[in-house]
């Protein structure tokens, strides 16, 4: 695999083979993009931000979902990193790999290690996506795979109310 930079991922775009629904130019990276923060909730409510700043308490877990919906080829995999600035602030962020075929918002589980709140505008740029180039299509993307969450929009815990 090798990673993707900026001129191939834009001329990607451009083609369709790569879509990054709400793409925004300042997300760009020269070996990514930055996904920007739709909605966060705490893991203690059912209460979901979706405009402002949202505040999280010391030692408290949460999730977000991203702005951006990307929508993979069936040769290209990504990684999730998280964002320096964020790390400095305390949080730490359980991200992964995004499957080949995947099309959808991204959910990500994040806990805020400091001792002090943490404030996430709405809009900011949180996880930064890398997409790699596999050696050849794979034969069944994630969707004809297992395609839990397959075309998910907003933050999603348990598609179709699996476990």
């Amino acid at each position: 695999m090798c990673l993707v930079p900026d001129h191939e991922l834009l001329s990607m775009m451009e083609i369709g083979k790569l879509r990054i629904v709400d793409f925004s130019e300042q997300g760009l990276t020269p070996n990514g993009y930055d996904l920007r923060v739709a909605e966060v909730r705490l893991a203690t409510t059912d209460v979901t931000q979706k405009e402002g700043t949202a505040t999280i308490p010391p030692q408290s877990m949460f999730y977000i979902s991203t702005i951006e919906r990307v929508e993979l080829p069936d040769d290209v995999a990504a990684q999730l990193w998280t964002r320096t600035s964020w790390i400095r602030k305390g949080l730490l962020v359980g991200l992964g790999k995004v499957d080949a075929g995947f099309h959808g918002t991204l959910t990500f589980m994040g806990f805020n290690a400091s001792s002090l709140p943490v404030e996430i505008p709405i809009g900011s740029r949180f996880v930064q996506i890398v997409f790699e180039y596999m050696h050849s299509p794979v034969d069944m993307t994630y969707e004809k795979r297992s395609g839990n969450y397959q075309g998910q929009k907003g933050i999603t815990l348990c598609p179709g109310n699996k476990p």
